[in-house]
Order: structure tokens, then C-alpha cells, then sequence
């Protein structure tokens, strides 16, 4: 059998070509501060695609998803060998919008150090008082450019976005900015309220949308994983500090603790890490991974 090579390869995710289609594959890779680890996370990939299949699903009322399946045996042959089972996901090909789409609920990470010095996060002026992590009466959308691997995404904003839009979308750019800002407000709304009902808090997320054939705008990418959002646990929160994360912070804690890691992680915050993946998703899901 012919070995497939990806089209496109991130830090974490292969994406491979398939005619009319794509299929993205989440490695067990772990990068932190934009940087590949030499470690393997196994089964994480599969907490990946097997998370974001559980949104894509539970949102297709707000708004559609690029996913067509994640069984292996509605890819070509060649995905149907161990490494692909599980964390492989066929999608349909989207033109996608250069727009990172961060909401976010609680105020935390760069947010918080910019609030701090300015009273405002992107831009963006807020209340008084607030403390690190505490909770904002309304949650608030952040988009950022989508940089190239190496270089680092750029935070613009609402007004930004549109001509940022519209520059490559003549005539479409107010329309798609408003758009993105809505539904990634109402995406985040209802998942973090049913994310709450299981104990976890979504402190934080992005998005990414494209257009299907038709000039539909459809969530892209990947959806609420704890690659691309902060989720905390509810028990035990409370606002004045950071909180533990069901993500890589184990791994990126340990790494700004540790000079001369050369990115390598001790086995024992892998197992961590890999634990906290696999908490995260079953709280969420109901479900255990197999």
C-alpha cells in the first residue's frame, strides 16, 4: 500500500488530501509556547477528534460543521490502520476565513496581564476590580489574525476584522466579521453552559470558520478541545489566581520550572498530562475512550 503524505502539516494535526475532501489527523504530538515536544502523548489526538465530533453534533443547530465522519472505513484504504483509528476525521473542503475567533468568559493568561496594565483586554474596557480568573458579566470576542507556523497570531480588533475581511472577501467583510463575532458568541454559550452542567468551566476558546461551496459559513477545524480552550475544573474554583487546567499547563508548568529540558518532558508529566485529557473528555462526553 502506498504511503499518503500529508498536504499540510501543523504543529499538531496532518491534513491529507482527498479529492472533494479532507481528512485531518491529530497527532499524539504536544506543542507548548509554539514549539513541537520530542515527546508522544498517546491517545491524545484521539481526545482531539473524538471531543470535537461531541460539539460538532451537539451545535449543528447554530450553526453547520465541515465533519463528514470519523470512521476509518469511509476513508481510503490506507487510513484504515491502527495509528488512524480514532483520531481521524473526514471533512469537507472549506475556503477558509483568516480569523482566529477567541471568546472568551473568564478573565485569564494574556487577558488577564493586559487588563492589568490597561483596564482592557484587546481593546476592549472592563469593568473594575476584577480579579484573575473571575468570571465577566458578558463574555467578550477577541479575533486574531491567523499567522503562518513560526509566527505569532496577532490580535485586531471587531472594526480590524472586517477590514482585514474585506480586503480578502471584497463586499463580504462587514457581513462576515459580524457573522463570526455572533456565532462564535452563541457557539460558546451553550457549550460552556452544558460544560458547567458537568463540572467543567470553558474559561476560554477559539474558533476558525470557512465557506462551503454554497458561501455558507461553517465551523472549521477543531471545536472545543483542550488544545485550543481553557477548560478548569468547578470544583475548587475561585477567582484571585490561576486555576488547574484539564490541558497542557502540567507540561507547560513544568517546562518554565525545568532550564535545560532541550523540550523534552519527564514520562511522569506525560502520564499526567495524557490523565488530564482523558478527565476532561469523559466528564464532558459521559464516555470513556475505548
Amino acid at each position: 500500500m502506498e504511503e499518503l503524505k500529508p498536504v499540510k502539516e501543523g504543529k499538531v494535526r496532518e491534513i491529507y488530501d482527498n479529492g472533494d475532501t479532507l481528512i485531518m489527523v491529530a497527532t499524539d504530538r504536544i506543542s507548548c509556547f509554539d514549539v513541537i515536544l520530542n515527546n508522544v502523548v498517546t491517545k491524545k489526538g484521539t481526545v482531539l477528534t473524538q471531543m470535537s465530533k461531541f460539539w460538532f453534533d451537539m451545535t449543528k443547530d447554530i450553526l453547520p460543521n465541515h465533519m463528514i465522519s470519523v470512521d476509518v472505513n469511509d476513508m481510503p484504504e490506507y487510513f484504515r490502520q491502527p495509528k488512524f483509528d480514532g483520531n481521524s476525521m473526514l471533512c469537507k473542503k472549506l475556503t477558509m476565513l483568516p480569523v482566529e475567533c477567541i471568546v472568551r468568559g473568564y478573565i485569564t493568561g494574556s487577558g488577564w496581564a493586559s487588563y492589568q496594565k490597561t483596564g482592557e483586554v484587546c481593546g476592549i474596557k472592563l469593568p473594575e476590580g476584577l480579579k484573575e480568573s473571575d468570571k465577566l458579566p458578558e463574555p467578550i470576542y477577541t479575533p486574531s489574525t491567523k499567522a503562518e507556523i513560526g509566527d505569532h497570531d496577532e490580535n485586531i480588533s471587531y472594526e480590524q476584522s472586517v477590514d482585514y475581511l474585506e480586503k480578502r472577501f471584497p463586499g463580504k467583510g462587514a457581513e462576515y466579521a459580524a457573522k463570526l463575532r455572533d456565532c462564535t458568541i452563541a457557539l460558546y454559550k451553550k457549550c460552556a453552559d452544558y460544560a458547567l452542567s458537568k463540572g467543567i468551566i470553558i474559561a476560554d476558546t477559539k474558533f476558525e470558520f470557512g465557506l462551503d461551496e454554497d458561501g455558507n459559513v461553517v465551523i472549521g477545524d477543531e471545536m472545543l478541545t483542550p488544545d485550543s480552550s481553557r477548560f478548569w475544573p468547578l470544583d475548587g474554583y475561585e477567582a484571585g489566581h490561576s486555576q488547574p487546567s484539564f490541558d497542557k499547563q502540567f507540561a507547560r508548568d513544568w517546562l518554565k520550572a525545568n532550564e535545560g529540558h532541550n523540550w523534552t518532558l519527564p514520562q511522569d508529566i506525560v502520564d499526567k498530562t495524557i490523565g488530564k485529557y482523558l478527565d476532561g473528555y469523559e466528564k464532558i462526553t459521559g464516555s470513556k475512550l475505548m
